[in-house]
């Protein structure tokens, strides 16, 4: 069986930590829990063509103050961007963090999680600038880690382009 890892990435408190642990544990919880460095998770998949090990690194958030770990990429098959819809600095924080990817990783599937979709309403980010990010990754979900929308379907579709690519 493979093993890929997927990097978790996007600015503090976009809800990286919540969407892994919906996915992983299928769990969600109000309560805040701040990441420092990185935390490992693993899940088995079999709905893919192959079945696969996924090794999920939920890498602390950045900020003004926190520069991402570039040795956290290293071996990455994919990575999942995650961006906070009710808050405009974290589109801002992904637009960098792709860059990071592309830097530092050998053309990996990356999709753009566009998370809390249960606020919608209160969603900040124009389609446009949604769309100018859109382009520089493979796929796109709108996800709320509350209510597991696309979650699994996100996770799902990253593992088929990891697993295309060898």
């Amino acid at each position: 069986m493979k093993a890929k890892k997927i990097c978790m990435i996007g600015a503090f408190a976009v809800g990286k930590t919540s969407l892994v642990r919906r996915f992983v544990e299928s769990i969600f919880t109000e309560k805040y829990h701040t990441t420092i460095g990185v935390k490992i998770s693993k899940k088995f998949i079999d709905s893919t063509p192959e079945p696969v090990q996924l090794l999920v690194w939920d890498i602390e958030g950045k900020d003004v103050y926190t520069n991402i770990n570039v040795s956290y990429l290293r071996g990455a098959s994919g990575a999942m961007l995650v961006v906070d819809g009710t808050r405009p600095d974290s589109l801002e924080v992904a637009n960098e963090l792709r860059t990071l990817i592309s830097d530092n990783c050998n053309d990996i599937p990356v999709v753009l999680m566009l998370n809390k979709c249960d606020l919608e309403d209160d969603w900040v980010i124009g389609p446009d600038k949604i769309a100018t990010l859109e382009q520089k990754v493979s796929t796109l979900f709108k996800s709320s880690a509350k209510d597991g929308k696309n979650v699994d379907e996100a996770f799902q579709r990253l593992a088929e382009l990891m697993l295309e690519r060898d």
